[in-house]
């Protein structure tokens, strides 16, 4: 056991997943292999390849940490909650095929460049570029608290890691491209299946461990709070996929049946994991002592080699949505921005752009993680009338419609961004933060109903909907 409690075990777990992952990631200097993910032979992914990359790359290590945490503060509603989210996985599906098959789109940005012009699509491009900087800026942030903690007595220990991380990620990222994170994807998820696997069977197998006790828990802050999160993932959960380019751009690589079953079982597999994750945090809470830190509850709970594999799946997951989120930063603002000529040469100098500004993120000190999923979230629901209205509805709304949602939206993100804020306090009048994102949510998606609604009123209908 004193081989996994030497930190450094944690240092030669991230080069083996350096190794590998370098050995893998192919040199790519075709367009098609770079920003679609073809092989040599100009083949699209197969089934089983589509769907670990999917997993893998939203099981963020943020991900895994929040499910944790709101297990622990919240129990089981704090789980439910956030595994919630990966129903996502489901509406994604749904918009992904409407998207393509219904409509003839390349991509979201096609659709809304057809009904909302160039402007709809600059206001989608600068949310999901936002986007994808937190995902980096969010899981560098999970490497520096878990290098940090393993090395606490050096004090450079968190800035080294995340350096290291970062680099190790932009490397063989911008060798391959989506190509390099497909294929380094499959291996990540397998080798995260097997650290997790090992640690529920040391979770399961404690003697103080009741699975009764753990679906019923209440965490140690009460289950009020994780009850608000799960309504509002039920009102995020239709347009929270549409703003995420990781999971979109993988529905446009395949034929319609694979991406299906690709979406269907990335669901499943996504939010088992997930939920099995949060179900650590919810037996922390259960044992925990008054005021005692969920990380310290897991010190007493498990030995050093059940520790070194909790925090060997948070790496891998890092590092899988790593490679994802700039892979993806390289289409979006190659191929959909048309920022420069679409090169493999420009699309490695969008990687770089975007770890730059993931570090930048890093600046602002912040370690609250679920905010990042609340605030993007959140700015995500000027999507869903959308969604309702114009994918599906086949309905022709005025530009005016589309800007005043995505303003709203904008306005929501940023005033739970700053729920700390006195002015903002006064506002609320001190609910919780969790009370204020739900009457946040709900106001959202009032508004911008209600002027798609006004909007559609003076149009005609441009299809049928099915």
């Amino acid at each position: 056991m004193s081989l996994f409690a030497d930190p450094l075990a944690l240092v030669a777990f991230v080069a083996l997943i350096a190794v590998v992952s370098l050995l893998l990631s192919p040199r790519v200097t075709g367009v098609d292999g770079f920003f679609s993910g073809q092989d040599a032979a100009g083949r699209a992914p197969g089934l089983w390849t589509l769907v670990l990359s999917q997993v893998t790359t939203w099981i963020f290590a943020r991900s895994l940490m929040n499910a944790a945490i709101l297990g622990f503060y919240y129990g089981i509603a704090g789980v439910l909650a956030y595994t919630a989210y990966y129903a996502s996985f489901l509406t994604g599906a749904v918009i992904v095929d409407r998207v393509r098959f219904r409509h003839g789109a390349a991509s979201l940005q096609d659709f809304l460049r057809d009904r909302f012009g160039a402007t709809g699509v600059t206001c989608y491009n600068a949310v999901i570029a936002l986007r994808l900087m937190s995902e980096v800026f969010a899981n560098l942030l999970v490497v520096g608290v878990i290098f940090a903690a393993a090395f606490s007595d050096h004090a450079h220990a968190r800035e080294i890691a995340i350096a290291a991380f970062a680099l190790i990620g932009m490397t063989y990222s911008m060798m391959g491209g989506l190509r390099a994170s497909l294929r380094t994807d499959v291996a990540q998820m397998l080798l995260f299946l097997v650290v997790l696997g090992i640690a529920a069977a040391a979770l399961f197998a404690a003697p103080e461990f009741r699975l009764t006790a753990v679906l019923t828990a209440p965490g140690v802050s009460g289950p009020a709070p994780g009850w608000i999160l799960l309504a509002v993932a039920a009102l995020q959960v239709l347009s929270y996929p549409a703003h995420d380019p990781v999971m979109i751009d993988r529905g446009f690589l395949a034929d319609r049946r694979t991406t299906q079953l690709s979406f269907l079982h990335a669901f499943w597999i996504s939010a088992g994991c997930i939920f099995l994750f949060g179900l650590f945090g919810t037996q922390a809470g259960l044992v925990a002592g008054k005021d005692e830190a969920m990380a310290a509850v897991w010190m007493r709970m498990f030995n050093p080699a059940i520790i070194f594999c909790l925090n060997a799946a948070l790496l891998v997951s890092a590092m899988s949505t790593l490679d994802s989120a700039l892979s993806a930063a390289a289409r979006l603002a190659v191929v959909e921005m048309r920022l420069g000529a679409v090169t493999a040469t420009n699309g490695r100098i969008a990687m770089a752009l975007f770890m730059l500004g993931g570090l930048l993120f890093l600046l602002a000190g912040t370690e609250d993680l679920y905010a990042a999923v609340a605030v993007s979230g959140t700015a995500s629901m000027f999507l869903a009338p959308v969604i309702v209205f114009s994918l599906f509805g086949g309905r022709e709304v005025p530009l005016w419609s589309y800007l005043f949602a995505f303003a709203v939206a904008i306005a929501g993100a940023a005033l739970y961004f700053f729920n700390g804020h006195p002015a903002v306090q006064a506002f609320s009048g001190g609910i919780h933060k969790y009370t204020l994102l739900l009457w946040i949510c709900g106001v959202v998606l009032g508004l911008g109903f209600a002027a798609f609604a006004l909007g559609a009123a003076t149009r005609t209908p441009r299809l049928q909907a099915s």
